[in-house]
């Protein structure tokens, strides 16, 4: 461990300590979806599907969230379940996107996840009343996005995502690495999600046996699981929904700002474009007019039929006047029925 990397883990260390000693717990189970490494997991995707599938059960889920580089302080109420009530800005894309796309989850920010949750159960039918809707069984639930280092929450599970394409850089701790732990930190899941795998022809996973290995090195005990994030439709900045086949041998300047640029790439090669002009950006980068301008300057010279960009990517750019031709590649995670069991397993 470099001498950076030390000072790193002693700022790590000491918030982690002082967050567990002061750790409060909420009134309904919580469940944590998270990573070892900064950005580039797919986690909103894996958030997004865990609450529907949440739903399908029988469950009232919420999901808290930091509402990174949000500017709106302290618990709010970014979605009751019906569309976002704040802007970008106010929310953060990531949030944005959660709650644009969920239907019947409400999505609540603030920095402190307990105080969001109380914040929610004052503030949310039917959480408020504590009478759940609808006959059978039907349990509240909040889905901690981004929690697995939230130690200041109690989490009565905790789900890691591992990118299986990159899955710990150089396994060096911030700020040599993408590390926001160290390895050993493993130990603490319950499930293990490797994503961002290729299905095999006959249609299932292949097995990742040197990961799998690396893992079993440190959590002997929790499941794992194989996921994908697979491409499903298009959509303009206007808000149309066009199908893949769009971009089928057609040219395209692609750009994004998220942690992990190459596997967007990668997934547009994997699409058979002609991706002849590709622009990362930092992750969260806060577009404006002369961003727009550049990538439509490099479109044009590349002679490029589309501009793709990501879902993330295109909520921060709401509010601008584009092209028609600019669209954000709707990204699904799909991972094996038996995940979803084991997470809403009884007991």
């Amino acid at each position: 461990m470099g001498p950076l990397e030390f000072i790193y883990y002693l700022g790590y260390s000491f918030n982690k300590s002082r967050s567990l000693k002061n750790q409060e717990r909420l009134p309904h189970k919580v469940i944590s979806v998270g990573n070892l490494t900064v950005g580039g997991t797919g986690k909103t995707p894996a958030v997004i599907a865990i609450a529907e599938e949440a739903k399908k059960r029988g469950y009232l889920p919420c999901i808290l969230t930091r509402g990174y580089r949000g500017k709106v302080k302290g618990p709010c109420l970014i979605s009751k379940g019906e569309g976002p009530l704040l802007s970008v800005d106010e929310a953060g894309d990531e949030a944005s996107l959660m709650a644009e796309k969920l239907r019947g989850v409400p999505v609540v920010k603030g920095k402190n996840r307990y105080e969001a949750g109380m914040f929610a159960i004052r503030h949310l039918e039917p959480f408020a009343t504590g009478e759940p809707a609808g006959e059978g069984k039907s349990h509240f639930l909040f889905i901690l996005d981004d929690g697995f280092q939230h130690w200041r929450l109690y989490r009565d599970m905790d789900i890691l995502l591992i990118d299986s394409t990159n899955p710990f850089g150089n396994n060096k701790l911030l700020p040599m690495g993408r590390l926001r732990e160290p390895l050993k930190e493993m130990k603490r899941a319950d499930i293990i999600v490797l994503t961002k795998v290729q299905k095999e022809a006959e249609g299932l996973y292949p097995v990742h046996a040197a990961l799998t290995t690396e893992i079993r090195r440190y959590n002997p005990a929790a499941p794992i699981y194989s996921s994908e994030h697979r491409a499903m439709s298009l959509r303009t900045l206007s808000g149309r929904d066009l199908p893949l086949d769009v971009l089928s041998g057609k040219a395209v300047l692609a750009f994004c700002g998220i942690g992990s640029p190459s596997s967007f790439r990668e997934t547009l090669l994997k699409m058979k474009t002609d991706v002849r002009g590709f622009m990362a950006f930092m992750d969260h980068h806060a577009y404006d007019s002369r961003d727009l301008q550049r990538i439509m300057g490099n479109a044009g010279e590349c002679n490029a039929d589309w501009i793709v960009t990501t879902e993330k990517d295109i909520m921060r750019l709401k509010g601008f006047e584009g092209a028609e031709n600019l669209v954000a590649l709707s990204i699904a995670f799909r991972a094996e029925q038996s995940f979803y069991d084991e997470i809403f397993a009884e007991g």
